[in-house]
């Protein structure tokens, strides 16, 4: 493709595409296509101007310039997700500008009786949205309304009646702007985020023939397999399997739904237990964000308490408002001054700027790498006091080295980690991918040795290898549940160091090894633990490890308290007689052992590197691996609870003003109208912007 360098400064460059029309598919694919750069940081590229801004390592500025050369929109091959961001924006944009451009022009080009017959009409949606309102015996808004219209209209005061309306206009505009876009942004935030699934290229019988390919490549009828803790990937037909799925995201059922040969499964929805082989059905790109964006759209949690409460006050203050007219009127004789009061009530800017600021947060959030599912949990975070951490994948690294392999009774320690991790590749947990990953380190090939796999959530797995029963996990799940013995050599097994977590792995009922994994702490936990203390909560850590570890850890990092071996159970047992106790909890996990307390939490946050299910049972998830984000997380919470009172003072005591100043014959009802819906506009806007920065 032709480009041309329109400017270039430092690590930036403005590039002209050479296209005379861009679509919005193909500018979402240029965007993707260079976002997806190794050395690029970002990309935007505008479709009205078929330019690209680019921001990149200038050390690869040549690298820039030959992709950006060789760049053919048509052929390139590019996963685009679905979403129709470009569009709502294209879309809105238009429809503020002709709004704005068409009562201009009115005003300076038609004469004023034709003005008058085209404010008459205009007024028929608003009157007759008032007198539904009223039919159903309601004052609400669109009554107040409307009789702003219809009472302007009658004294003759169209230039009143007409600012009435293209305010209230401007304002259905933005609202619903913003609404449509912050609904993007969630969706697109809530995509599956699944890269890689596994296909089975023979027999589903035959373990050997599953193999992990790029989800982009799958086609329709590839059988794939999705096991325990996992998220299904593409919409299918189960030809074999059995397993209980949440799809609580889909259907809205509490209860996970049985799924066996013959079922449908739905893409985004989780295996709680079992394993299912799914012929796909729909591959990627096929459906997902209209499927997302529709479950959010119609999901009562965008709704925060703070909008509620703004909904139902401004429908409140309604009845008052025709009151204070009435009065006014009463003891003056003046309708001049009664209308004054009845241009300006609470109501439009209650609406407007509650909703706005709440989306405006989430969005706000979302440009942080954090993805909230619903307005009413930022206000949570906000309220909260105590926050607590999963140890393992949460405060420490995802990916846990393995730092020795004890074997007993004369195995080899190869050996055992090569069974070790034939059995826990199936299964995404920190722990797991440091054993697949010790094996890959040292060259060891581990074929699928053993039968159908069992995994017990937080314990452990089970299986068996020429008939014999093989376990792996806690010590816990291998001593107590399965009731394994300890080796010969028990002298050292008692010498392990005890700074280490342990993964035991018994064959036959006996101990053979012990995986000793080395659990890094990641850089930034210590600075977030003490941040999230500055900003007034507790700080409490929960894991399932040993108590040696875990106080190890604890200490290190300067949390307020921490407890050791606990199961999912009791993780949520801890959770709930907090929140007895009247304190108001947050939850940060990432694996399937934490998906019982990220849903007991008040707000459940999930790391985006753990398990799918654990993402999808969380409120709110972080992108990016980078426990600070909490600390931005509390802090928009907080800001936003205070942009909302302000809102609120705001409002009440400017319009409390206006109807004072209205009621007094100071300002006309054509002035109050432009003042009342001049500030809703301008508390609306106030309230779109970034609150980090305010």
């Amino acid at each position: 493709m032709r480009c041309k360098i329109l400017h270039e400064s430092n690590d930036r460059m403005r590039v002209g595409l050479s296209l005379k029309y861009m679509t919005f598919e193909e500018a979402d694919k240029a965007e993707c296509f260079l976002q997806g750069l190794p050395y690029v940081y970002d990309a935007k590229v505008n479709e009205r101007t078929s330019s690209a801004t680019v921001w990149y390592d200038d050390s690869n500025r040549d690298e820039l310039i030959n992709e950006l050369s060789h760049l053919d929109l048509e052929t390139v091959e590019v996963f685009v997700p679905d979403s129709s961001a470009r569009q709502i924006r294209h879309t809105y944009e238009d429809k503020m500008f002709f709004h704005i451009a068409r009562r201009i022009v009115s005003r300076l080009v038609i004469p004023m009786s034709v003005r008058e017959v085209v404010t008459v009409v205009k007024s028929v949606p608003y009157i007759i949205e008032g007198l539904k309102s009223l039919s159903k015996g309601k004052l609400e808004v669109s009554v107040l309304d409307a009789t702003s219209i219809v009472v302007s209209i009658a004294r003759g005061d169209f230039n009143t009646a007409g600012s009435v309306m293209f305010l209230l206009g401007v304002g259905d505009i933005m609202d619903e702007w913003t609404r449509k876009k912050s609904v993007d942004d969630l969706a697109r935030a809530m995509s599956l985020n699944i890269d890689k699934v596994w296909v089975v290229t023979g027999e589903t019988s035959d373990k050997n023939s599953e193999v992990l390919i790029d989800i982009n490549k799958i086609e329709e009828n590839d059988v794939i397999v999705v096991r325990t803790g996992n998220m299904i990937p593409l919409d299918g037909s189960v030809v074999k399997g059995d397993a209980s799925v949440n799809q609580a995201t889909i259907t809205g059922e509490g209860i996970p739904v049985h799924k066996t040969e013959g079922s449908y499964a739905y893409a985004g929805t989780v295996v709680e237990e079992g394993e299912l082989y799914i012929a796909v059905k729909k591959t990627a790109g096929e459906g997902q964000y209209d499927k997302i964006a529709r479950i959010i759209e119609e999901s009562e949690k965008l709704k925060s308490e703070t909008e509620s409460r703004a909904f139902k006050m401004a429908d409140k203050l309604v009845p008052y408002t025709f009151a204070a007219t009435a009065l006014t009127y009463i003891l003056t004789r003046n309708a001049t001054r009664a209308i004054s009061i009845l241009m300006v009530d609470f109501c439009c800017a209650l609406k407007l700027s509650m909703p706005i600021a709440v989306l405006s947060a989430m969005r706000e959030a979302g440009q942080n790498y954090i993805d909230v599912k619903g307005g009413k949990f930022l206000e949570k975070v906000a309220k909260a006091d105590t926050i607590i951490f999963d140890k393992t994948g949460t405060l420490t690294y995802a990916c846990p080295s393995v730092r020795d392999v004890v074997a007993f009774d004369g195995e080899d320690p190869d050996e055992m980690l090569k069974i070790a991790a034939c059995l826990e590749e199936h299964y995404p947990h920190s722990m797991a991918n440091a054993v697949v990953k010790a094996a890959a380190d040292k060259g060891i090939e581990h074929e699928e040795m053993h039968a159908k796999v069992e995994y017990v959530v937080a314990h452990g797995i089970a299986s068996s290898i020429d008939g014999v029963k093989v376990v792996i996990g806690s010590h816990h799940f291998v001593f107590e549940d399965e009731g394994c013995s300890m080796p010969n050599n028990k002298a050292r097994f008692d010498s392990m160091p005890e700074e280490y977590s342990r993964l035991y792995l018994a064959i036959g009922g006996v101990l053979k090894a012990v995986i000793l994994v080395e659990d890094s702490l990641k850089e930034e936990a210590k600075d977030a633990v003490s941040g999230l203390q500055e900003l007034g909560l507790k700080v409490v850590m929960l894991t399932g490890d040993s108590t040696n570890v875990a106080a190890k850890v604890a200490e290190e990092l300067g949390v307020d308290e921490f407890r050791a071996q606990m199961l999912p159970e009791d993780k949520a047992a801890y959770i709930t007689a907090e929140q007895e106790a009247g304190r108001k909890c947050i939850m940060i996990g990432d694996g399937v052992n934490d998906s019982p307390a990220l849903s007991a939490a008040e707000v459940g946050v999930a790391i985006n590197s753990g398990a799918a299910i654990a993402r999808e049972v969380a409120d709110i998830m972080i992108s990016q691996d980078d426990l600070e984000a909490l600390i931005i997380l509390r802090k928009l919470g907080t800001a936003l609870q205070k942009r909302t009172e302000s809102n609120y003072r705001t409002i009440i005591g400017f319009n409390a003003g206006l109807i004072l100043l209205g009621a007094l014959g100071i300002l006309q009802p054509t002035t109050t109208a432009l003042l009342h819906n001049g500030s809703t506009i301008a508390i609306g806007i106030k309230s779109t912007t970034n609150l980090l920065e305010s």
